[in-house]
This record gives C-alpha cells, sequence and structure tokens, in this order.
C-alpha cells in the first residue's frame, strides 16, 4: 500500500494501522487544536453519560481496569480506552470487558477518516477519536478515558468528563514533559475541569497540582487528605476511608493496593449507584494483562510492564514479599528514553541473573545499553523472546524468571508464550 492509498470501511485492520502509522508528521504530537476540531465536528466531546480520566505516570491501567470490575459488577455498560496495548489493537479498546473484532475498528476509523477532511492527525488521536466513535455507538453508561501522555495536551482532553483521576506521579518521558516534577504535576493537573472533581493518588503531590485545582475551582480529593486507606490488623485485607465513610475488611486485589484506593475514591465522586458488594466482587475480580502476571509453572514465569524506577519499586517490594528465597532470571528490554540506569538499579536490589535484550524501532534501547548498567558482563540478546528462551533454558523448576522493562517487552513474551499454546 502507497502512503496516498486511503483504506475503505471494509479494509482490514492491519492496513488501517498502516496508514495511520504514516499520515501524519510525526508520532507523538502535543496539542488539541487539531484534534479538539474533529471531535466537535464528528460530536464526541461526550461520549457517555458519564465520563472519568485517569492521567498517571504509572497505575492507569490498573486504576481503569479496577473501576470496570466494580462497575460491570454493578451492572452498568462499560467502555476502557487504555494505551499501549501488548499484543494486539484491539486492546485498546474494551466494551463490557470484551476486546471488539477487527471490522468494528476498521469502520471506526473510516467514519473519523472522513469527518477530518483536510485535518492532519496523529496515530493516537485518531485512535481516540476511533473509540469515542465506538463507545457512543454502543451506548455505553460510563467511560473511561486513559491519558495517553502527560494530561493537559493529551488528545484525551478535548473529552467533556465528569471525574479527573491522577494516580502517580513521578518523572518520566523527560523528552515531552521535562524532568521537573512541579512542572509534571502540573501537565498532569491539565485535565482537571472547573467546579467538577478531582481525584489525586499522588501522597504528598507536588504543588502546582493543588494549585491549579484552586486557580480553576476542581473540587480536589487528595489520598491522606480527603481519603485515605490501610491494611488491617491480618495483613490480609485492607481499609479504605473518606471522612466520616469507611469501608472494612477489603480484600486485597491482585492490582496494587494504592491504585484500588484511588478507583474507589473517583468512583465515589462520580455519583454512580455502586454497593460496597460490587466494589468487594470487583476488587477480587480485577485483573490485567503485563502487570504481575504469572504463566507457566516450573519454572514459574512473571511478566511486568514496569519501565521506570517509580514502577520498579513496586515490582521488587512485590517481589521480595512473595518470592523470598527465590532464585531469580530477569529478562529485560528497555526504550532509550527511560531512565535506564535507576531503573536497573532499582530492579538490581533482587539477587538475579540477567538477560539484556534489544528492542526494535526508534525508541529502542539496544542489549548493549543495558549492559553498560549491570554488576558483571552478561549475554546479550537480539530480541527479547530469545532472552527469555535462554531464560528458560538456565533456570531451575523452583527459579523465577521474570520479563520486564517495557510494554513491548512484555507484550513479545507473552505472543510467543500464546504461540506456544501456553
Amino acid at each position: 500500500m502507497t502512503q496516498q492509498t486511503i483504506p475503505q470501511a471494509t479494509s482490514p485492520l492491519s492496513v488501517w494501522l498502516d496508514y495511520l502509522t504514516n499520515i501524519h508528521t510525526s508520532a507523538i504530537d502535543l496539542g488539541l487544536d487539531r484534534v479538539s476540531a474533529v471531535c466537535q465536528t464528528t460530536n464526541l466531546t461526550k461520549p457517555a453519560p458519564k465520563v472519568i480520566t485517569v492521567a498517571g505516570t504509572n497505575g492507569k491501567g490498573s486504576t481503569c481496569a479496577l473501576m470496570e470490575a466494580i462497575l460491570l459488577d454493578a451492572g452498568y455498560s462499560v467502555g476502557v480506552y487504555s494505551s499501549p496495548h501488548l499484543i494486539r489493537y484491539n486492546e485498546r479498546v474494551r466494551i463490557n470487558g470484551q476486546d471488539l473484532p477487527d471490522a468494528e475498528h476498521s469502520r471506526a476509523f473510516a467514519h473519523i477518516d472522513q469527518q477530518r477532511g483536510d485535518t492532519s492527525l496523529s496515530f493516537f488521536e485518531f485512535g481516540t477519536l476511533a473509540a469515542l466513535y465506538l463507545f457512543k455507538q454502543h451506548q455505553v453508561d460510563v467511560v473511561l478515558l486513559e491519558v495517553g501522555l502527560g494530561g493537559r495536551l493529551d488528545a484525551t482532553n478535548v473529552v467533556e468528563h465528569d471525574v479527573s483521576v491522577i494516580t502517580s506521579l513521578a518523572v518520566d518521558h523527560v523528552d515531552w514533559l521535562g524532568d521537573d516534577i512541579n512542572v509534571i504535576g502540573f501537565e498532569k493537573a491539565g485535565i482537571f475541569r472547573s467546579g467538577k472533581p478531582a481525584v489525586c493518588g499522588q501522597p504528598k503531590a507536588p504543588a502546582t497540582v493543588a494549585g491549579h485545582a484552586d486557580d480553576i475551582g476542581a473540587k480536589l480529593h487528595q489520598v491522606g487528605i480527603q481519603y485515605d486507606y490501610s491494611l488491617e490488623s491480618s495483613g490480609q485485607t485492607w481499609r479504605w476511608n473518606s471522612g466520616s465513610f469507611s469501608l472494612d475488611t477489603l480484600p486485597i486485589p491482585s492490582l496494587p493496593l494504592a491504585n484500588a484506593a484511588t478507583a474507589i475514591m473517583a468512583l465515589g465522586c462520580a455519583e454512580l449507584d455502586i454497593s460496597d458488594v460490587n466494589i468487594v466482587k470487583g476488587l477480587e475480580q480485577a485483573t490485567l494483562p503485563g502487570r504481575m502476571q504469572l504463566k507457566g509453572d516450573k519454572p514459574k514465569v512473571l511478566l511486568d510492564v514496569a519501565h521506570n524506577p517509580h514502577s520498579a519499586e513496586y515490582l521488587v517490594e512485590q517481589l521480595k514479599q512473595h518470592y523470598p528465597n527465590q532464585t531469580i532470571h530477569t529478562v529485560v528490554a528497555m526504550l532509550h528514553d527511560k531512565d535506564i540506569a535507576a531503573t536497573l538499579e532499582v530492579l538490581g536490589q533482587l539477587p538475579t541473573r540477567w538477560y539484556p535484550a534489544s528492542l526494535t524501532g526508534p525508541r529502542a534501547a539496544q542489549a548493549s545499553e543495558l549492559s553498560q548498567h549491570l554488576p558483571q558482563v552478561f549475554k546479550d540478546y537480539s530480541t527479547p523472546v530469545a532472552a527469555y528462551q535462554a531464560a528458560l533454558e538456565q533456570a531451575q523448576q523452583d527459579d523465577l524468571v521474570l520479563v520486564v522493562g517495557s510494554f513491548h517487552t512484555v507484550g513479545e513474551v507473552l505472543q510467543h508464550i500464546e504461540s506456544q499454546g501456553a
């Protein structure tokens, strides 16, 4: 297909994705003018009666998955937009917990392409508008929108949402957002709306978050102030509270507890009809591929998309707790615009044998870049799958193989595992 060939509504999804990759000048193009114009033309600024937008350095996907599980148990029809995907593009749009077939995405892309006229859109902008269109077509009750990058200038911010969420704040995407945590806080808080609730799950968030909420009159709910959570004495359950209201003896989910606390606060702010039982069942049922995901046995394989120091710290904490005496074989591949040195330093707190691998693409780091930050010389591998196969060969039955460092890393290995029928 040449760049000028425009796919049709009946074209394969792969043809559309190739087209969208090539029609805009840059993969990331922050700014709202173009996407806002098309969003208004297509009448997609309010794709559902209730919309919750979720920004944050880490935990966006987990927070959305937790809210989704609770809402589905409460009987709501729910649309979730997230990125990036692990294996298939279809993972980016879920309706009632299910990915949509290729044909629906193709039809949505064709509609947006027709409506945009001469307006150029990036891959992410195109995908965002197509997701909004699909949610509207399916007439969902609640839409959960995961911000792609930053917040203030992200394509998702053209939507009229009812609740804004910041899950966590740390330095990441330095090339786009800089390394000043106050600036990052301001960029994320750019999704706040005047007179509407905003939730911040980052303890002791930079002053720019509360400052922006004050400036525009958003109603901020800050963890540790307006709401809080803690493990109960047994260590097997936890408690959530906001003011005089509390939920006790909650089950500990498979996803991070901090994100569960934020999800409960956000749903409370959304003023939806949700019972305590819905919350308990949602916490028990919520899962997300690539987040502490276990595959195989003898040896166990754990896949996690941790790709910056903040997410690596959480992963290390969990591994120390759940696998305290196991030998770990770490398959790692990263993008070069991440803080490779600091992330590997955190992961290095675990007693591990390393299997550094190269990724492909313009943002990919080579295995040799990772090896420079490892404590001794290890063999470099050309792909995550090659590194994974080497780790499996060298691991004993009681060892743990950890796959980490990027959505790309986990996606490639997960696809390989699935192709083997595991």
